[in-house]
């Protein structure tokens, strides 16, 4: 005699030829995983009806003596893709990374990479020289420099022990 694991979702397919409600319920099941599995993903469903793909890119700030740097990663766009705004403090970089296949011809099996608009906002200090700020978009790679003030920079003063 060998022991078999008990698995109760196989016990409702056993049911689906003799007890037409339990398809209902499997279907519902499926999609109910399905909903769960691309809400917690980020995905939207392929009509397109229920959620908004939402596509965040990955940024880094740093800060050094000098200026605040802004680094974010934007694969797949061109520079004319990505609009940066600067107003009353806050920067924001605002795009939209569009989806490349032509959906009538391929099926697709899985689909991972995200797509649609993004924005992103951060509030600067009110020591950021605002009209000196400089922006690079190399290989995917948005780098924004926002120099500071003269006043924010450390100043060192050497003081004398008596």
């Amino acid at each position: 005699m060998s022991l078999i694991k008990r698995n109760p979702a196989k016990e409702i397919g056993f049911w689906n030829g003799d007890f037409p409600v339990s398809r209902g319920l499997q279907t519902l099941q499926q999609n109910m995983n399905q909903l769960f599995d691309q809400f917690f993903r980020g995905d939207i469903l392929d009509d397109g009806t229920l959620f908004t793909r939402s596509w965040m890119p990955a940024v880094d700030i740093h800060e050094s003596e000098n200026a605040y740097i802004i680094t974010a990663e934007l694969p797949g766009l061109k520079k004319n893709e990505v609009k940066i705004t600067l107003d009353n403090n806050i920067i924001t970089i605002r795009g939209e990374k569009k989806d490349e296949q032509e959906k009538k011809t391929l099926h697709s099996h899985r689909l991972e990479r995200s797509y649609g608009l993004f924005e992103r906002s951060f509030t600067l200090p009110a020591t950021v020289k605002t009209d000196n700020v400089d922006a690079r978009f190399d290989d995917g790679i948005l780098t924004v420099t926002l120099p500071k003030a003269e006043e924010a920079k450390q100043k060192l003063i050497d003081v004398k022990v008596k």
